[in-house]
């Protein structure tokens, strides 16, 4: 008996995408889109939600280096912000300790896409760059939009000041960088059907076998 068409074929390749963009960029939404289109999709913001969770690896670690940020067997996240104000040599102990808690956790997502047959499968990542991330994916998709409507956005955020979207921009890589870095960029100025139209050019073209 002949076996069904496309039988024994092999399964396109896993492509993965690094998608970044600086804070007020509208990269969570887009990152909604790509979902829209079929993408896996995994949130580095979200899997350090997990890990300082109670019994969470990243709440242990961050234990051993700063106890009075822990509550509960969780991370107190503002707790945790003022003691690295406090100590600002300790940011690059917990970033030690989490970086790579982050990295494998992204890793298994992947390996869950892949054996679930996803065809892409979008990493949201804010730090991208900053954690050198852009080197374990396939492609790089950078969101942006002008400077006065990222700083609009970011004004508009329940108790958001000037003097904390300045700090929080110092420590990002700048977006003209981001842009020049990466494979495509979104432009999210304009309005939401020309973002989704963005989104699905990059589908298309990564459907269609396009790699760097």
């Amino acid at each position: 008996m002949s076996p069904p068409p496309g039988a024994g074929a092999a399964q396109p390749p896993l492509v993965s995408v690094g998608l970044t963009g600086s804070i007020g960029m509208g990269k969570s939404t887009v990152a909604g889109m790509f979902g829209k289109r079929g993408a896996a999709l995994w949130d580095a913001d979200a899997a350090v939600h997990r890990l300082y969770a109670p019994g969470g690896a990243g709440a242990r670690a961050i234990e051993s280096l700063a106890p009075d940020a822990v509550a509960g067997g969780a991370v107190d996240r503002a707790a945790l912000r003022r003691a690295i104000l406090e100590d600002p040599d300790l940011l690059a102990g917990v970033e030690a300790v989490i970086h790579p808690l982050v990295a494998a956790d992204r890793a298994a997502f992947l390996s869950r896409a892949r054996g679930e047959g996803a065809r892409i499968a979008v990493c949201d990542v804010p730090l991208l760059f900053e954690t050198g991330s852009d080197r374990v994916v396939d492609v790089v998709v950078t969101v942006s939009a002008p400077a006065e409507v990222q700083r609009a956005r970011v004004l508009a955020r329940p108790g958001m000041t000037p003097q904390a979207f300045a700090a929080m921009l110092a420590r990002q890589t700048p977006d003209a960088e981001k842009r020049a870095r990466a494979d495509f960029v979104i432009d999210t100025g304009g309005a939401l059907d020309d973002t989704q139209a963005q989104v699905d050019a990059i589908v298309e073209k990564l459907e269609r076998g396009w790699r760097r």
